[in-house]
């Protein structure tokens, strides 16, 4: 999944579809799914109890799947397709498919990435 929790996205299908950028909150990777701030607002009722005496209603932001959401781009000011590729270090980074810039490493530098990328075949 190359959706990471603080990223900036749009959400593209839903009730609260619309053009402006959303912060994640929370990735759950295990489920597919991600928490973004103010998307798929469901109201948990509280009963009045000794510690909640009063009662009510409480509003909480429930997972959306990953797949409703787009990677936003500031600097082109729309959603874009994210793609991971291996850098000159043998390591594996975010790259946006528009404009072909980095976003940032994913995970540990491999040795064995660079050499089979750029060992000649010896014939």
């Amino acid at each position: 999944m190359l959706i990471r929790k603080d990223d900036q996205v749009v959400v593209i299908t839903g009730d609260d579809k619309g053009p402006e950028p959303r912060k994640v909150i929370k990735v759950l990777k295990e489920r597919n799914k991600v928490l973004v701030e103010g998307v798929n607002r469901v109201y948990k009722h509280l009963k009045p109890s000794a510690k909640n005496q009063q009662g009510g209603r409480l509003s909480k932001e429930m997972p959306v799947a990953v797949s409703n959401v787009m990677f936003y781009n500031a600097d082109l000011k729309r959603p874009v397709r994210l793609g991971i590729r291996i850098n000159e270090n043998g390591q594996k980074e975010r790259f946006c498919k528009v404009s072909n810039k980095s976003l940032g490493a994913i995970g540990k530098a491999k040795p064995t990435r660079v050499s089979a990328k750029s060992a000649p075949k010896s014939e």
